[in-house]
């Protein structure tokens, strides 16, 4: 094989794969001396590829971890793989899938050949999600579009409709996507409305990018002052968080608990696993942190997403999921019982009959 590049992609190829290549078979497979496989090898390492070379009569090469995250080869079923799996994800908000997977699924999407969308969509449409019932799907196109603008900084147009469903159209500049667990949310600058707004991504429709350029606003939030992606997203986060919070005197109709809980671990560890819409809790101690906000969430939701998180915590309030909780943690004990006692212990609950009557 005498052209270089294609060369060089066809060995990137082959050390991708989880395994040691000897040189000899390297140079067999590629039609070239060992010589040129050192060669290659060289400019490998070059451009940002950590290959590990091993001393033998035979010697091996393989491509090991480095200090950065280099390009990847994928072949057309791997590609295909990768974007089904961030399509289902993205598509259904699973949580824990979070505006990165949205941002890679982006870029795939621009680079993948025609042939490969096609198998993608194909695969997409002839699978039936389960869904958790609360009909808030998203169409994978919605969040991608969504992502490459708020990158690109690209003003958009889209549909859009509220709570009480009403329908308008907004322009706006995109500031960032924030996942808060069950929804997805786009912090942007209404042009329309000339102020901040977020918008529930799935009562966005028909989102398009004009390709007209913008400079990025400072998201009005108090307390931010730094710069970059990862200060962007926070901040996007706290935005969203205090605008729910504003919103609440609006959506009185539902019961709105307000909760008091410790948690015994730090505030960084516990805000990363809790909802954005919850807020931020507060350090308590040295190892400890105290979320004290309010929400109009189910008490069975709270409890679950409380127990998520992954550490030891104590709710002060509310009184009712207090009970829920010792109720909730009354039934897993039982669960987690050998069937046996469990029936012994169902059976001893069963009002017993009189063996005096009939």
């Amino acid at each position: 094989m005498s052209d270089t590049p294609a060369r060089l992609l066809k060995l990137l190829s082959l050390l991708q794969t989880p395994r040691e290549w000897p040189g000899g078979e390297l140079a067999e497979r590629l039609d070239v001396s060992p010589r040129t496989i050192r060669r290659d090898v060289d400019r490998l390492r070059d451009l940002g590829y950590p290959v590990e070379a091993s001393r033998g009569s035979v010697g091996g090469y393989r491509l090991v971890a480095g200090a950065a995250m280099p390009p990847l080869l994928l072949d057309d079923e791997e590609a295909v793989a990768i974007a089904v799996g961030l399509r289902a994800g993205a598509g259904h908000a699973i949580e824990g899938v979070d505006e990165a997977s949205v941002r890679a699924l982006a870029k795939l999407e621009q680079v993948l050949p025609s042939r490969l969308r096609h198998r993608v969509s194909v695969l997409q449409n002839a699978t039936v999600p389960l869904t958790r019932g609360d009909g808030a799907t998203i169409a994978p196109r919605t969040l991608t579009t969504l992502a490459s603008a708020a990158t690109g900084r690209e003003r958009l147009r889209f549909a859009y409709r509220s709570g009480d469903g009403t329908r308008t159209k907004r322009q706006v500049e995109p500031y960032r996507l924030v996942s808060a667990g069950q929804r997805w949310y786009l912090v942007a600058y209404d042009l329309g409305r000339e102020d901040w707004r977020t918008f529930r991504v799935d009562r966005v429709g028909e989102p398009y990018a004009t390709g007209a350029r913008f400079a990025p606003r400072p998201l009005p939030v108090e307390g931010t002052g730094s710069h970059g992606s990862d200060a962007e997203s926070g901040d996007a986060a706290r935005y969203l968080s205090l605008s729910m919070r504003r919103m609440k005197p609006e959506r009185r109709m539902k019961p709105e608990l307000c909760l008091d809980v410790w948690f015994g671990a730090p505030a960084e560890f516990v805000a990363a696993r809790l909802p954005a819409h919850l807020g931020a809790p507060e350090p308590d101690g040295e190892d400890g942190c105290r979320l004290r906000t309010s929400c109009t969430d189910s008490l069975e939701w709270v409890a679950l997403r409380l127990a998520l998180v992954d550490c030891e915590f104590s709710v002060q309030g509310p009184p009712q999921l207090v009970e829920y909780l010792e109720s909730l943690g009354a039934r897993l004990t039982r669960a987690a019982l050998p069937s046996s006692r469990r029936r012994g212990s169902a059976d001893k609950d069963r009002p017993q009959a009189d063996p005096e009557q009939g």
